[in-house]
């Protein structure tokens, strides 16, 4: 039986070349960014304006600064997607379906 396709797409701060991705905080930044982008039906409360959106939140893994996107993200914000598709690819950043 095949398990289902990743849900997640894993940005790395770490360059095609394996050099660590500046400034140190790139993946907050990147995050805060995306912040705005919510599921549709989300709670309009005060806690949903001082969050990460849940499509896209900064992680460390394994020592590693990563921004962790949900694919969601394309269905509902395709421009989004975009976005942060182009600033890993504009960045020369490692991507990754899984960790």
């Amino acid at each position: 039986m095949s398990s289902p396709p990743s849900r997640e797409i894993y940005i790395k701060g770490i360059t095609l070349d394996g050099q660590t991705f500046r400034p140190s905080d790139w993946a907050e930044r990147l995050a805060g960014a995306m912040s705005c982008f919510r599921p549709e039906g989300s709670a309009a409360d005060r806690s949903s304006f001082i969050g990460y959106s849940p499509y896209c939140v900064p992680r460390l893994m394994g020592g590693v600064k990563c921004v962790i996107v949900d694919q969601a993200l394309r269905d509902a914000e395709p421009m989004a997607w975009e976005f942060v598709m182009n600033f890993a690819r504009d960045n020369k950043l490692q991507v990754a379906d899984s960790m």
